[in-house]
């Protein structure tokens, strides 16, 4: 969801990610996808709808959003990465950040500077895309070309769908797939430069990660316009951007986040007050030109553990506040440490 950022500052919605993931998943985006069903019931190792994902973005989903330091470590380990740090004892995840840190000190004068970090946290933004790309390249290049073509991609992801549509009786699950088909085709299209719908490797990540590339941000709002707006008017009104992050099904008086959220919407969102979002809007929301998220990040680290406020951290200062930049607790981490520094 969205909420009031830190210090009041507005949040921009996380963008709905395209192009499949993974096989058997459902979709997931905010109040977006229902699929879960349809997908489970598919049979192993045929061509299956599979997951769109959501990732953090410049702007979204900022540290109140998630328990405890969770965006913090996210943000400068990676998800994954995240993930396996939180199953070390204390002790395990300071050593090995402290290691990191190591890395980070491009200039090895023994501090860690805003630019610094920033630089690591694109590096790790940009690492967890083209992992994502390679780790399922395979589920689709069906024909073992280096390349993924549209009809490639439609078979892995739709085939069984198209091929068995007796098997989907829900009405809702038909009218997903049908409506998922040409969305992707359309985003295929963008992304695919020069028209002859097979996609190279760069093509098809701007395919699966289109916040990502300058040529696929009109798709990118086009979609989460599409997504948000329920009466099909074109515009995103108000209680459209609150359905799309909060449903009240119990009746009751809506909680004091949603309040804030209405406030950021008449504040931040609405930029021309006719209480509608369009879509240029929409892109100031979803893709803020003026908000750097590594930046804004490194700043936030930065300004959280620099005991001497000299505006720089030394490995003393993030090993004593090693919590807010790593997890822990549990059995093993590895890879990120054998990792080089040139592969971030």
């Amino acid at each position: 969801m969205s909420g009031a950022g830190r210090g009041g500052r507005p949040r921009a919605r996380s963008v709905r990610l395209g192009g499949s993931v993974g096989t058997g998943a459902m979709r997931s985006a905010g109040a977006g996808w229902r699929l879960a069903l349809a997908l489970l019931v598919l049979p192993a190792g045929l061509g299956k709808p599979t997951a769109r994902q959501e990732r953090a973005r410049p702007g979204a989903a900022q540290h109140e959003d998630r328990p405890g330091f969770q965006y913090d470590h996210e943000a400068f380990l990676g998800k994954e990465e995240a993930r396996s740090f939180d199953q070390l004892s204390p002790e395990e995840s300071r050593e090995r950040l402290g290691k990191i840190v190591d890395r980070i000190d491009d200039n090895e004068d023994g501090y860690l500077t805003t630019e610094e970090l920033k630089n690591w946290i694109k590096r790790v933004q940009k690492r967890y895309i083209y992992e994502n790309v390679a780790k399922v390249w395979k589920d689709y290049d069906l024909n073992k070309d280096d390349k993924i073509a549209w009809e490639e991609y439609k078979q892995a992801t739709y085939g069984y769908y198209l091929e068995n549509p007796e098997e989907f009786q829900d009405a809702t699950d038909r009218h997903s797939f049908k409506k998922m088909l040409p969305r992707d085709e359309r985003r295929f299209k963008t992304a695919d430069l020069d028209g002859d719908l097979v996609a190279t490797r760069e093509e098809f990540t701007a395919f699966l990660h289109p916040e990502e590339f300058e040529h696929m941000k009109n798709i990118v709002v086009l979609e989460t316009l599409e997504d948000i707006d329920k009466n099909g008017d074109g515009f995103v009104d108000q209680d459209e951007y609150i359905a799309d992050m909060f449903a009240n099904e119990e009746g009751g008086p809506e909680p004091d986040w949603v309040i804030t959220e209405r406030e950021q919407f008449s504040d931040f969102r609405d930029l021309n007050k006719d209480g509608k979002m369009d879509k240029e809007e929409i892109q100031h929301w979803i893709l803020p030109q003026d908000y750097d998220h590594a930046l804004a990040e490194a700043r936030h680290l930065v300004y959280e553990s620099d005991v001497d406020k000299d505006q720089k951290l030394t490995k003393e200062e993030v090993l004593d506040n090693w919590n807010m930049f790593v997890g822990s607790q549990a059995t093993n981490y590895g890879e990120d440490l054998t990792r080089n520094h040139d592969e971030l």
